[in-house]
């Protein structure tokens, strides 16, 4: 029986996922210097601002209108979780929360009954180039956990754990795990009331990097599990001697151990992304994913009404001092900081 279910050939973003997963999106931006006011030293001219998704010179401004990035806006019923792999993001949400992190940092948000948060990307570098990469992945939370109260954790760089393991011939291959475990390398807690904090679900998000030449058996998973692998660059390469035409999304049987191998020139990355799916009716429109219409049409009505909480910050894109380090304020006064 063949390990790999199905590949497609990845075009633009977002990327296909399976059930738990709602949403893959991958930005990559070569942000130019910054000016005082953490803005593209750079014209903006040509770019359809508010809504800049076009990638021009090698960068986007998506929602932003001044500093790169996505202002306010809000979310019901799922959980977001942002892998920041350069560059900085400034988090601002209305339960007063407020972060900076980046340079390997992954925050995981539960969005639960609703909450309003911006996410901007500022060029604190001035007499250099910003460059911006990260990942942010929707996963969903099952109908008795849509409408917990809102969280969020910082899963500082230092607590993720990294492992370099070798193949026959000692070529490198480096995996990162965000969530799950690989071997004694077990991913910090996630939020409560996340998918992913029941071990039974076995959840996992790696990012694996394959040294030219490397090959590696990707350990076999749990039965009934969603496994899907992202080649999203270098390589090219082959799963169980399947050779890929550029970066493509493979979805693996879970019981198997399909052998990766970097057949190019350049070290090979991929993204995997693995779970139990929740396996119930999906509604979603916008900002918001519930199971019933009627509940998407609640949530809108819900924030009309309410806001979620409201904006407590003065801009609807706040960005921190460009002095400030990697931190959280968490809602309730609380301060984190990488170790």
């Amino acid at each position: 029986m063949s390990a790999i279910l199905a590949t497609l050939r990845l075009q633009g973003p977002p990327w296909p996922t399976l059930d738990p997963f709602l949403f893959c999106v991958h930005h990559k931006d070569d942000y130019p210097a910054g000016d005082a006011e953490f803005r593209p030293r750079a014209s903006l001219a040509g770019r359809n601002m508010g809504a800049d998704f076009s990638g021009k010179d090698g960068w986007s401004m998506y929602h932003g209108e001044g500093v790169p990035g996505f202002p306010r806006h809000p979310h019901r019923g799922f959980e977001t979780v942002t892998l920041a792999r350069r560059g900085f993001i400034d988090h601002s949400d209305s339960m007063g929360a407020t972060a900076r992190f980046g340079d390997g940092d992954v925050q995981w948000m539960t969005a639960g009954r609703g909450v309003v948060h911006s996410e901007m990307f500022p060029l604190v570098e001035q007499e250099r180039g910003n460059p911006a990469e990260l990942f942010q992945l929707w996963m969903n939370l099952p109908a008795h956990d849509k409408m917990v109260e809102p969280h969020f954790r910082m899963l500082w760089s230092e607590t993720v754990p990294r492992r370099t393991l070798r193949d026959a011939e000692g070529r490198a291959i480096e995996v990162v795990v965000v969530a799950g475990a690989l071997g004694d390398a077990r991913a910090p807690a996630p939020p409560p009331k996340s998918w992913a904090a029941r071990d039974e679900n076995h959840v996992a998000i790696w990012t694996i990097r394959l040294e030219p030449g490397a090959r590696w058996a990707l350990p076999p998973a749990a039965a009934g599990v969603h496994r899907v692998l992202y080649a999203f660059a270098g390589g090219p390469l082959a799963v169980e001697g399947v050779a890929l035409a550029g970066p493509s999304a493979v979805q693996v049987r879970p019981e198997a151990a399909p052998m990766l191998e970097n057949r190019g020139a350049e070290w090979a990355e991929v993204l995997l992304l693995q779970g139990r799916p929740i396996g119930e009716p999906v509604a979603r429109h916008g900002p918001f994913v519930m199971n019933t219409r009627h509940e998407i049409e609640q949530a809108y009505a819900d924030y009309r009404a309410t806001g979620f909480g409201g904006w407590p910050w003065r801009r609807d894109d706040p960005v921190h001092p460009r002095a400030e380090g990697r931190f959280a304020l968490h809602a309730g006064g609380r301060v984190d900081r990488p170790a």
